[in-house]
């Protein structure tokens, strides 16, 4: 009997064949049609490795280390030859350590890649053949599935056969662990499950509860209703191009769930936000709306359901029950509810190289995936993104849809960058009406001395400057005087919210003390200094708001928090440019803004927003096609899956994260460090405490003897005089003076 398994604490045996049976019907359960036979194959054959004697002396008791996931690629590479064969190679070969690096032939077996693995040597474990029973496997089938759509593009068949590895592993490592965790712990939660026909009867009565009245009103319900007709149509990739103040996300969620009520075939939403901050809102808008009705997962690097006691609209022990579900569900998004995550998170998923990672992408299938501010997909990364999506629309019964109210020219994008037989539908195609929703007008002020915007943004009732840089964002803070605020990520989360919750606070104050901002005397009127961190997922409404020459979706974000409740006839948005400095990486950004500003008498027109990305994305052309996989590869046996993962960021990783003490939670974590290492609920809790600098900087502070990481790897600040809850990160010690 050879054992897979041991029960701690019962001595209950699970053999290899009971596992590897298990692990094979869930993986094909998992698996979209096509693949089905390929990923029980792979189940079957991922643990054979424990059939050798030495992996038996091991799980008995013995103390050393015996490798066993090569063994199940070296049975697939014979038994399944070619590219079936090979997919399911590197599959099982990682299924621990994480898809290889494919390799060379030359490579030797002190390497890890996948060639290099294959030539280690092992003991007997052929048992297998006995054991199992393996299927036979179509291979006219899954070479059919590859070669579709490809356009006769070796480029775009290798592509393929990556994103399907990285799909077929997410099958065989989720089933691996759910199988291995029913046996060594005996029941698991139950998953999150949504009544999408109660939940779309409560967004129509929420729609239906606003009264058209007003001109705009009317606008918004007409916009809308040219999305919600097309709620039958024929499509993949849906794109809902709606201005700011349309009622994007509201509109979103409907059409999501009238398609999934009325096709019946998709099991979760998942929505995709570029932004933690705009998180908390969708969440709250959400859980407000649905409540128990559609438990909601939230998968974020700042949020950990170790944190929270309790769940909005749920008793006590119903809340404990939701909170062990939601945990466990994070690990593999295995929901029948709605999902909500950050493009970081979704992305990187599906491009890295570890079963944490990977054990997300098969519930990716039968999804409605939404892309809140869709334009902001990385440049770099923007590629592999869209083919990304095209992949999961086209082959895993997926649809998306893109959310945005600055539209880049997405079907020529996803034809140019992803696959040409995508269906794309246009949800509003007459954007006639866009100018109703205009709630300001930028005005050119060209080039200006720090001293001169202040002076304008003090005289006004409210302001917010938003400027390029963080250390313009303090200089100007530092030379403002009256009630003034300062926003960058030199402050942890924790002060940023602190602080903007404080300025919300005085702005409902300064609105009801002083209705349509008359009279406002000098010492009521408010300063907001920012770094765009500021421009989504923020809801602020300022009188005038002044903005640095930069990209013309950043100009336009900003303007979103001028006038925003629409309550004046006119507001401004003042775009400038500071005489002292130098131009940074915003340049290019810039100066296709600049001409737009001096051609458009609107740039927030539709057609100023498709200009401004044809541009951008034409200038950048060499950039995005330079970080696909296969600029690193040429064949199905070489990709380098590992190399990859570790370069593929959609954070800038030249900025370094830096923990604060600011309070007594933060000081008791630090403290913590020192004796039980980087724990992931302490690392995850620290998150909130953190600031971001750059290399440089943090070489400064070392240099100062300021900074430590207790063994952990996690960066701290050890003297708290260097950093103000104002205005974040010092560089330097604030003085005393001795009496």
């Amino acid at each position: 009997m050879y054992i897979a398994h041991i029960r701690e604490g019962t001595g209950e045996i699970q053999t290899v064949k009971e596992h590897s049976e298990e692990t094979a019907r869930l993986c094909k359960e998992y698996s979209i049609p096509r693949l089905k036979d390929i990923t029980y194959a792979i189940g079957m054959l991922h643990d054979v490795g424990k059939l050798q004697r030495s992996f038996q002396y091991r799980i008995s008791g013995g103390n050393i280390r015996v490798e066993h996931s090569t063994c199940g690629a070296l049975a697939a590479k014979e038994l399944y030859p070619g590219p079936v064969g090979l997919l399911m190679e590197y599959c099982i070969a990682g299924h621990h350590s994480g898809l290889p690096d494919g390799g060379y032939p030359g490579d030797t077996e002190d390497q890890s890649t996948l060639c290099g693995r294959l030539k280690r040597r092992f003991e007997d474990f052929s048992a297998y053949k006995e054991e199992l029973e393996l299927p036979k496997i179509n291979v006219k089938e899954v070479t059919d599935l590859l070669a579709a759509d490809c356009d006769r593009s070796v480029e775009i068949l290798v592509d393929k056969f990556a994103f399907l590895t990285r799909y077929a592993f997410s099958c065989l490592v989720d089933a691996d662990s759910a199988d291995t965790a029913r046996f060594c712990n005996g029941e698991t939660p139950e998953p999150l499950t949504a009544d999408f026909g109660v939940c779309l009867q409560k967004v129509n009565e929420k729609l239906a509860s606003f009264v058209c009245t007003t001109s705009l009103q009317k606008t918004r319900s007409l916009l809308q209703r040219q999305v919600f007709d097309k709620a039958d149509a024929d499509g993949e990739i849906f794109l809902m191009n709606m201005p700011t103040g349309s009622g994007k996300t509201l509109c979103s969620v409907k059409f999501a769930l009238e398609r999934m009520n009325r096709k019946g075939d998709k099991k979760r939403i998942i929505y995709v936000i570029p932004y933690n901050s705009i998180i908390d809102q969708t969440v709250c808008v959400l859980e407000e709306l649905f409540g128990k009705d559609a438990p909601i997962l939230r998968h974020q690097s700042t949020f950990s359901y170790d944190e929270i006691s309790d769940a909005k609209g749920y008793e006590k022990d119903d809340a404990e029950a939701y909170r062990k579900a939601a945990k466990s569900a994070t690990e593999n998004w295995d929901v029948s509810s709605i999902i909500v995550t950050t493009a970081v998170q979704f992305f990187e998923s599906i491009y890295g190289n570890k079963r944490g990672k990977l054990r997300k992408v098969h519930n990716m299938a039968d999804s409605i995936l939404i892309f809140d501010e869709a334009h902001l997909m990385p440049l770099e990364y923007l590629q592999p993104c869209l083919r990304a999506i095209a992949y999961i629309t086209k082959y895993l019964n997926s649809e998306a849809v893109f959310l945005t109210a600055t539209m880049p020219d997405f079907p020529k994008l996803l034809r140019q960058y992803a696959l040409k037989s995508s269906r794309i539908v246009e949800l509003i195609e007459d954007t006639s009406d866009f100018s109703k929703f205009r709630k300001c007008t930028y005005q050119v002020l060209g080039k200006q001395s720090s001293e001169a915007i202040l002076e304008k943004a003090m005289n006004g009732p409210s302001s917010l400057i938003i400027v390029n840089k963080k250390a313009s964002a303090r200089r100007l803070y530092k030379a403002c005087s009256g009630k003034k605020y300062h926003l960058s990520t030199y402050m942890t989360a924790y002060d940023r919210e602190r602080k903007l919750r404080e300025i919300i606070g005085e702005l409902k104050q300064l609105e009801k003390d002083y209705p349509g901002y008359v009279g406002v005397p000098a010492d009521r009127r408010i300063t907001i200094i920012s770094t765009s961190l500021i421009e989504a997922g923020v809801d602020l409404d300022l009188f005038a708001v002044f903005r640095e020459l930069s990209g013309l979706d950043s100009i336009l974000q900003a303007g979103g928090r001028c006038n925003r409740e629409g309550r004046r006839s006119e507001a401004e948005v003042y775009v400038f440019e500071f005489d002292d400095e130098n131009k940074t990486k915003q340049e290019i950004k810039s100066n296709i803004t600049a001409g737009l500003l001096e051609k458009y008498e609107d740039i927030s027109c539709p057609q100023s927003i498709r200009e401004y990305y044809d541009r951008l994305l034409s200038v950048s052309k060499d950039c995005i096609e330079m970080h696909t996989i296969t600029q690193k590869c040429s064949d199905f046996a070489d990709i380098p899956f590992a190399e990859y993962a570790k370069e593929f960021e959609l954070i800038d990783s030249r900025t370094v994260s830096l923990v604060i003490p600011r309070d007594e939670q933060s000081r008791s974590l630090i403290e913590s460090l020192k004796y039980t290492g980087a724990r992931v609920g302490v690392s995850r809790k620290l998150q909130k405490y953190a600031c971001a600098i750059s290399p440089s900087e943090l070489d400064e502070l070392l240099r100062q003897h300021v900074v430590d990481d207790f063994g952990t790897g996690i960066l701290c600040l050890t003297n708290e005089d260097y950093y103000n809850k104002e205005t974040g990160i010092q560089f330097e010690a604030r003085d005393y003076i001795i009496g």
